[in-house]
């Protein structure tokens, strides 16, 4: 166990102790998380803090939006839409453009949303890429909810996740273009919602990991989003 933890940290440099420690309840090990982070390699540089929010609210009828800028290897900025579910922290939709309007992003809205699943609230800030909002959503029986100017922390869930998607994925790798941005977003997405798990969570994945019992078999190790993360599960010997 205490091999497994060592191992498990030292491959992914970019988690904690809860986070190894949800990795271990998935695959039957019971054990402290205090114990995990002593037995954990000490990395030079620990993971970024977070910060959290108490939005509770309506946490299954509200979906929040946000933009933001990627630059590329030629200093080109690309833009990613993010919605949101609050929920589940289920990422929705993303989508990439170099030149954000309010005309792409109501079209972004109608792709991600079809007339039975649309949120009855919408939240999102006061950019002007957000203009043509509520005439867009009108039809779904969505109100939308601005947040108050210079207040990211009234959109905490859609900024808590572009944190990650920055720290845990963008902040280690490169986009070249529109088309590899998207192929490194799509594998740290399904990364995201089948394997991550996440605090708020009860230590689970926005799509629900089963935990295998401990005499299920040997634990396999699958890499992800490149190598950057990894998945354990066990599999019958």
């Amino acid at each position: 166990m205490r091999a497994l933890i060592r191992d498990t940290s030292t491959a992914n440099p970019l988690w904690g102790a809860p986070r190894i420690h949800a990795e271990l309840l998935k695959l039957g090990i019971a054990v402290s998380q205090s114990t995990v982070a002593k037995y954990m390699r000490r990395h030079p540089r620990p993971p970024s803090q977070t910060w959290r929010t108490f939005l509770t609210n309506h946490a299954n009828q509200i979906m929040a939006a946000d933009l933001f800028v990627v630059p590329t290897v030629t200093f080109r900025l690309l833009f990613v839409l993010i919605i949101l579910a609050h929920d589940r922290r289920r990422l929705v939709h993303v989508a990439v453009t170099a030149h954000p309007t309010a005309a792409w992003t109501a079209q972004q809205l109608r792709n991600a949303f079809s007339e039975h699943d649309a949120p009855r609230y919408l939240l999102h800030d006061r950019d002007s890429v957000f203009a043509d909002v509520a005439t867009t959503i009108a039809g779904m029986n969505t109100q939308t909810v601005r947040t108050a100017p210079r207040s990211p922390w009234q959109n905490a869930y859609a900024e808590r996740v572009i944190g990650s998607i920055r720290r845990e994925c963008l902040d280690h790798v490169i986009a070249f273009d529109e088309t590899g941005l998207r192929r490194v977003l799509t594998r740290y997405i399904a990364y995201y919602m089948e394997s991550r798990t996440h605090l708020a969570l009860d230590k689970d994945a926005p799509i629900t990991r089963p935990v295998a019992p401990a005499s299920a078999g040997r634990i396999v190790v699958t890499p992800q989003v490149g190598g950057l993360h990894h998945r354990y599960d066990r599999v019958a010997a």
